[in-house]
């Protein structure tokens, strides 16, 4: 005799996904919208053509509107492959305080699946990847833990 799966038979695990078009890429923008990082946790491997940021990322999946417990945030890697330029707009690489906030990652596809991914953070910095083809990779590498702030992340409307 089978039985169907409960609620209770669930666990929560890590997330490892990956994508490989924009509809994937729809998916871990959303679980990546309000992640922090310091500027230092940006990566760039041109010879690898990895583009890396390891990120405190919001538990947008851990369904903040309907909670008992602490808001959670997890690090989390997020890695862009294939990667042929890096160029970025009000982001100051320079200024090792700094502590961004991404927003959003988009992709505008090209010619025979290359194209540009755009990773926009608060206050009007942008960094665009000219990639080859679209491979992204997301990642928790830590166990979750109580957000600092204890604060859903909000945004003006």
């Amino acid at each position: 005799m089978t039985q169907d799966a409960t609620f209770e038979d669930g666990r929560e695990a890590p997330l490892n996904l990956g994508a490989q078009d924009a509809e994937d890429l729809q998916v871990i923008s959303s679980l990546v919208q309000d992640a922090v990082l310091p500027i230092h946790e940006i990566t760039w491997r041109a010879a690898q053509r990895r583009f890396g940021l390891l990120l405190n990322r919001f538990r947008w999946e851990d369904n903040p509107e309907n909670r008992q417990r602490d808001y959670e945030r997890v690090q989390s890697v997020l890695v862009i492959e294939n990667v042929l330029r890096v160029a970025s707009q009000g982001v100051d690489r320079s200024d090792k305080d700094t502590i961004l906030s991404l927003m959003s990652i988009a992709f505008d596809a090209g010619e025979d699946g290359a194209g540009d991914v755009l990773l926009t953070f608060a206050g009007d910095g942008a960094i665009r990847l000219s990639v080859e083809a679209l491979d992204i990779s997301l990642k928790d590498v830590t166990r979750p833990y109580r957000a600092p702030s204890g604060q859903k992340p909000s945004h003006p409307e």
